[in-house]
């Protein structure tokens, strides 16, 4: 355990000197925090209301879906916010939810396609989630400038977690189907989802599925599942290889280390921290554009 005074936290990103910045989703803090290499907490930087998913690019600077009211946020290590977004004028954002950027330098999010006031309030998630009005979402955005590119997907079923894997080819989870789905953005056709494989146990009826996502440097995609306690493996095709377990019913995502530690973070919103677990691999590099060379092609 890394930390266990943590509210309601999502959206680890692991710094190469040790340190993790997390999202604090809870009404009293709504912030960015800190963990230093010796598991002292740190407040950041205050984005907005409830920041979840979280980027880093090349220049150093968080890119936070989620803060500053149904919005995509760029905010400085030292909290400084830089720029909001809030997506097409005809189709705002609802929920962003996670992010994650792409050799090509742009950035994808999920937008869990329903507003969250309504939806959850502290962790209480309403009883009829099933017979909500879903209008879950995946954006290719350009970080130059915020603009939405082109929708990947609609019509989801609270689309959470998002990743690429080595080829490039980018994954997307589902919550309320446990299926996670995978795209080829190479592609002349408009995006197909192709499923990939299924997490959950059974057919829950509470709550239960995929939530943040990251891939090893084995090839396995390693997925936070809410509400059923574990971390789920999936093997190269698709298939769950093993389920770790964690110190709480709703691990929200996964980060791989990025020092000297084989291993990853998994923010556990019920128990309130950043649990490390010991792994046999490291994790996949992520791509992080240099936002300002970008501006300048």
């Amino acid at each position: 355990m890394l930390n266990s005074d943590l509210q309601e936290p999502e959206g680890p990103v692991c710094l190469p000197d040790g340190q993790i910045f997390v999202a604090e989703m809870s009404s009293a803090r709504n912030c960015v925090s800190r963990i230093d290499i010796r598991g002292g907490y740190h407040q950041v930087g205050h984005p907005g209301w409830r920041p979840n998913g979280m980027a880093i690019d090349g220049d150093g600077n968080f890119w936070i879906a989620g803060g500053g009211g149904k919005r995509l946020v760029r905010m400085r290590p030292d909290g400084t916010v830089l720029n909001t977004y809030e997506g097409p004028a005809d189709r705002p954002y609802l929920w962003p939810n996670d992010l994650v950027f792409s050799q090509n330098g742009l950035l994808y999010m999920t937008d869990s396609g329903i507003d969250p006031d309504s939806f959850v309030e502290g962790q209480a998630i309403r009883p009829d989630f099933r017979k909500c009005d879903y209008d879950g979402r995946v954006f290719e955005i350009d970080p130059r400038n915020g603009y939405v590119l082109r929708l990947v997907d609609t019509g989801l079923f609270f689309p959470n977690g998002i990743a690429f894997d080595a080829d490039d080819l980018l994954y997307v989870a589902e919550t309320l189907t446990g299926n996670i789905y995978r795209y080829d953005l190479s592609s002349s056709a408009p995006c197909e989802p192709e499923l990939f494989g299924n997490v959950n146990l059974g057919s829950p009826e509470e709550f239960i599925g995929p939530d943040g996502m990251a891939f090893g440097d084995d090839g396995r995609l390693y997925c936070a599942v809410f509400g059923q306690g574990d971390v789920s493996v999936l093997d190269h095709d698709g298939r769950v290889a093993e389920r770790i377990p964690t110190c709480g019913k709703r691990p929200t995502n996964i980060a791989f280390c990025e020092d000297q530690k084989d291993g990853a973070v998994v923010t556990v919103l019920d128990a309130g921290c950043l649990e490390w677990f010991g792994l046999s691999c490291r994790g996949r590099d992520l791509y992080r554009p240099k936002i300002q060379d970008l501006s300048r092609e």
